[in-house]
């Protein structure tokens, strides 16, 4: 297997909503709408889809019931070039309808962060510091 992920799937309540969340309010280009059922968003590297959270728990198996808790023990990051522009992002969120949960601070680790939650409660991190970047904007990990 190549070490890769291609595609991260979020289950969500109401497509539409997330649609304008992610396309209008944090920009993320896109070439499927919600009436096709799914949508893609193109990304630098792996790419994000979103999908009926109540479709998706019956496509993993029939008899699995969708419950979200506190915390899936899973976050999206979206690290940033600027440390300026983690505070932007984070406002840019907030004004698309996120819940900030954690405000950004300096981290133990040398860098910058702070985390939103989306309208189903996916955490995301906006980060800098620690990371270089291809022209592409993926990551480069040593």
């Amino acid at each position: 297997m190549e070490p890769r992920v291609s595609l991260i799937t979020l289950g969500v309540n109401d497509l539409d909503a997330s649609l304008k969340f992610y396309r209008d309010g944090l920009g993320f280009p896109t070439s499927y709408t919600a009436d096709q059922g799914v949508i893609f968003f193109r990304t630098g590297g792996t790419c994000l889809g979103l999908y009926p959270l109540d479709k998706l728990a019956k496509d993993v198996s029939p008899d699995l019931v969708p419950e979200r808790g506190q915390f899936s023990g899973i976050t999206l990051a979206h690290n940033v070039r600027e440390k300026s522009e983690v505070d932007q992002v984070l406002e840019q969120a907030v004004a698309a309808g996120a819940t900030i949960e954690k405000p950004a601070a300096d981290t133990f680790w040398g860098g910058y962060s702070g985390y939103f939650s989306d309208l189903d409660g996916h955490l995301w991190e906006v980060a800098w510091g620690a990371f270089e970047f291809r022209d592409d904007g993926s990551l480069i990990i040593p």
